[in-house]
């Protein structure tokens, strides 16, 4: 599974920095290294979407806050 997370200055400005560090955390808590690839990327054209993060092509919309329950939902429940 890859998750890319939008690092741009629109995303970042919104909270991007704080989604990939609770992703990361969340990918070693759950012992997932070896079945998720996190990567950033520059803008992916959506910026009023807020942090704009791809889970193996499909798009979602995630804040700091919501990262957990994102998590959960798409990238947990899914593996």
């Amino acid at each position: 599974m890859k998750i890319t997370v939008c690092i741009g200055s629109s995303c970042h400005i919104k909270g991007s920095r704080q989604v990939v560090e609770q992703l990361q955390y969340l990918i070693h808590e759950n012992d997932l290294g070896d079945k998720v690839e996190l990567a950033g990327t520059f803008c992916m054209g959506k910026c009023r979407d807020g942090v704009c993060v791809t889970v193996d092509d499909k798009f979602y919309s995630v804040t700091p806050d919501t990262v957990d329950e994102f998590f959960d939902a798409n990238i947990k429940g899914k593996i």
